[in-house]
This record gives structure tokens, C-alpha cells and sequence, in this order.
């Protein structure tokens, strides 16, 4: 099923992607595309962890949802995809929400890349903490609420992130840790929209999700 990005990857590049362990973070709007797109690309070695189930107003924007599975596992569903897409993949799912004392033990598990498509700033922080000491490639999702252009969207540095109040946050959260590495983050540029609720079209965490997995796969497959 991979002829085509063999042929535009090479055998040995796809090879390294298959050997690759991967940690998903959150299977919403932009954690369930992420999953297809690491799916679909070859990564065999996926864990993924969401403690929710999946509700009617999730409909509009997070792939693993339909009609038919309200009220349902996000991470069941999300290992149901997978498996359908690719019988032969390994992907274990934990079902729990993350927290600052259960993190740890999760992360001993020694994954390559960790994926942060979560909503808590908490737990961003501190995934960005633990890169240091676990020696992981971390690649984590700021703000798509409010948003609705995802040309503007862009893989960067934390550091260098503009018009987005979760990275607002994270940044200064960052300084006063004084942590002086560059956090790879993909970010919008676009101005939120004025308005008081969370509201969210698909059309932004979508690719959102695909650009973490890009930044995987090309940090992978450069030239070293």
C-alpha cells in the first residue's frame, strides 16, 4: 500500500519512518488527522492517549467521528481507523487523561517524536520540560479555535509565533523557566476572529494535524 511514497522517499527513508516510535497526544480536531496522516505515511509504532469519548458537537471537525459512534472511545475509535486503513499497524491506546504525575511513566516508554494535539497548557509546558530529560523531538499544536484561514498556518518556533493566545501563554510560561531551546510548534498567524465562545470549522485543525506529521516525516527523510 506504500509503493507510491517509496518512490518518492526511497526504501531506506521509508524503512526509518516504519521504525519510528511515535506518541500521539489527543485525538480531536487536530490529533485525529495527525493519526490518519501517520497512518497513512507509513508509521507502524503509534501510541495514542485521549481520555474523552466522542460527542455530537465534535462532528464537524475530528475525523475519527460520525453519527454512528457518539458517545463512544476517542481512542477506540481511533485505533479502529488505524486498523482498517492498515491491518498490520501496531497502535496501543491509552485511555486517561494526562496529568503533571502521571506523564512521567508514560514517557519512559522512550518514544522518537511526540505529537502534542492536546488542550491543556499544563501539560504542553511540561511536555516541553520533559524533552530535555527524555531526549524526544517534540512537535506541538498551539490555538486553532477562532480561526478559519489555513494558509496561515506554519511549522515554526515557538519563539517566533505571533496572533495565537495559547502560544502568548506557553512563551512566557517558557521565559520564566528560563528554557532556552527552541520549541518546534505549528502556529497560525491569523488574527482570531472576535468572538466570545471556542468556535472551530475543521478547515484550521485539519491541517494542523497533517503539518505536525510533515514535520516528522521531514525531519526524518532530510539529508543528514
Amino acid at each position: 500500500m506504500f509503493e507510491r511514497l517509496i518512490q518518492l522517499i526511497g526504501e531506506d527513508k521509508f524503512n526509518e519512518i516504519q521504525n519510528k516510535k511515535i506518541l500521539l497526544i489527543g485525538v480531536g480536531g487536530v490529533g485525529s488527522y495527525a493519526l490518519e496522516a501517520l497512518v497513512r505515511n507509513g508509521f507502524t509504532n503509534i501510541t495514542i492517549i485521549d481520555f474523552d469519548t466522542i460527542a455530537l458537537s465534535n462532528l464537524n471537525r475530528q475525523l475519527i467521528t460520525n453519527a454512528h459512534n457518539i458517545g463512544q472511545s476517542k481512542v477506540i475509535e481511533g485505533i479502529l481507523r488505524a486498523k482498517r486503513i492498515n491491518p498490520n499497524i501496531l497502535i496501543d491506546g491509552i485511555e486517561k487523561r494526562l496529568t503533571i504525575d502521571n506523564l512521567p511513566q508514560i514517557l519512559d516508554l522512550n518514544y522518537d517524536y511526540i505529537i502534542d494535539a492536546c488542550d491543556d497548557i499544563n501539560i504542553k509546558f511540561e511536555l516541553i520540560q520533559k524533552s530535555l530529560k527524555y531526549n524526544y523531538k517534540l512537535i506541538s499544536s498551539m490555538g486553532t479555535a477562532k480561526k478559519l484561514d489555513p494558509t496561515k498556518l506554519e511549522i515554526t518556533t515557538l519563539d517566533k509565533t505571533n496572533n495565537d493566545p495559547l502560544a502568548r501563554i506557553l512563551r512566557k510560561k517558557v521565559k520564566d523557566a528560563k528554557i532556552n531551546k527552541k520549541i518546534h510548534v505549528v502556529s497560525s498567524t491569523e488574527v482570531p476572529l472576535n468572538i466570545d465562545t471556542l468556535g472551530t470549522a475543521n478547515l484550521v485543525p485539519s491541517v494542523a494535524g497533517l503539518l505536525c506529521v510533515s514535520y516528522i516525516v521531514n525531519d526524518i527523510i532530510k539529508t543528514k
